[in-house]
């Protein structure tokens, strides 16, 4: 892992013609190469990359190989606007910004339901850095498509507020759509099966709703990072029976709701034996398709509530970016949650840590000038 080091990081006196990127050339198969840089068009945006999270999303599609190839992926950035299309009015050469990569149309039927991520304007990706849009933060520039940019799919960042913190945005949106789906209540316990960075954000907003909240992981080395975020009621999950703790600390009921933030399904029965009767069970990790047994009876009999959330919604764009620039200096600081980060030239092996989790692996980010995301 590279030491992180002091950087400028600056618009370029001249654009240059090529770039490196980190495309995707089949199942498992990322190569560093050099593209153009993008060109863009009336009402779009160029945007210099400072930082990219790498997000298990990116992992499951390089794995799966559910993408034709070649691609670039990456869509937790942060960056500097260096170019402006004909027309653009909202941003400027200058500006610091987060970028989504998605942005819904806000009048079909699913916008008008409150299910945005299926949206079919939702489901086209409109950031791109060459090849099928899918993002394309794991490289020196994106192309910054006119719909994004016309439809608060572009965030200003203060000056204040780092970009590696900004990048957080759009995954703390995904986080507080499932917690307001939940409805938790003050007298309410929830337990988070996984503690990762999103699994920490999961339990750190949930505690905000006066909720009482229990983290299970199998790390120490992880429960000791949520613990500063103010999570103290861990339990270690190769040591003591999850369940069995959770019905001990609720008077043999079980937790109010339970969210899964580990992908698989092998955990499934586990968050649900883990909720009590009338009790809500949200899968947020599980977005691969197939089949996964559960108890019938649990849902029906026992009146267990087995949801799921998926992907963010902008009916919440506001209270995040609040959330996450305010918190920079109030308790919410998701820089903390990086364990890695690798310049572009060491996004391969950036990609393999992020694929080989370990006790000390959590957030990993890419950024093409070292030190640029803590700017």
């Amino acid at each position: 892992m590279p030491t992180q080091t002091s950087a400028t990081f600056e618009i370029d006196s001249k654009l240059p013609e090529t770039m490196r990127a980190a495309v995707y050339r089949g199942v498992n198969q990322i190569h560093l190469e050099t593209v153009p840089v993008p060109k863009i068009g009336p009402g779009e945006l160029l945007v210099k990359i400072a930082t990219c999270g790498v997000c298990g999303t990116d992992l499951k599609k390089i794995s799966m190989g559910s993408h034709s190839a070649p691609r670039i992926f990456g869509h937790e950035m942060g960056g500097l606007v260096v170019e402006t299309g004909a027309g653009v009015t909202k941003f400027s050469v200058g500006d610091r910004v987060m970028v989504y990569h998605h942005v819904p149309c806000g009048k079909c039927y699913y916008c008008r339901k409150h299910v945005p991520a299926q949206c079919v304007t939702y489901k086209r990706t409109g950031t791109t850095a060459g090849f099928e849009p899918s993002g394309g933060g794991f490289s020196h520039y994106i192309r910054v498509m006119d719909w994004i940019v016309e439809n608060g799919g572009v965030v200003r960042i203060p000056d204040c507020v780092p970009y590696e913190q900004a990048s957080f945005i759009e995954p703390v949106n995904t986080v507080v759509k499932g917690i307001r789906m939940l409805n938790l209540e003050p007298d309410e316990t929830v337990l988070v099966i996984g503690q990762g960075p999103i699994g920490i954000m999961h339990a750190s907003l949930a505690s905000r709703t006066g909720a009482r909240v229990f983290t299970s992981d199998l790390f120490a080395e992880r429960h000791a990072i949520a613990a500063t975020y103010g999570l103290n009621n861990p339990i270690h999950a190769g040591q003591e029976d999850v369940v069995q703790r959770m019905m001990a600390e609720t008077e043999g009921r079980g937790a109010d709701t339970v969210i899964l933030c580990v992908g698989g399904n092998a955990l499934i029965k586990s968050a649900i034996d883990s909720a009590r009767p009338g009790g809500k069970v949200m899968l947020f990790a599980q977005t691969q398709h197939g089949e996964a047994p559960f108890d019938p009876g649990a849902v029906c009999v026992l009146e267990k509530s087995l949801i799921g959330s998926y992907s963010s919604s902008f009916e919440f764009t506001d209270e995040v970016t609040g959330l996450v620039f305010d918190g920079y200096r109030n308790g919410f600081d998701l820089t903390r949650l990086i364990s890695h980060r690798f310049s572009l030239e060491q996004a391969v092996e950036a990609i393999d840590v992020a694929s080989h989790p370990k006790p000390d692996s959590m957030k990993i980010m890419i950024e093409p000038v070292p030190g640029a995301g803590s700017l």
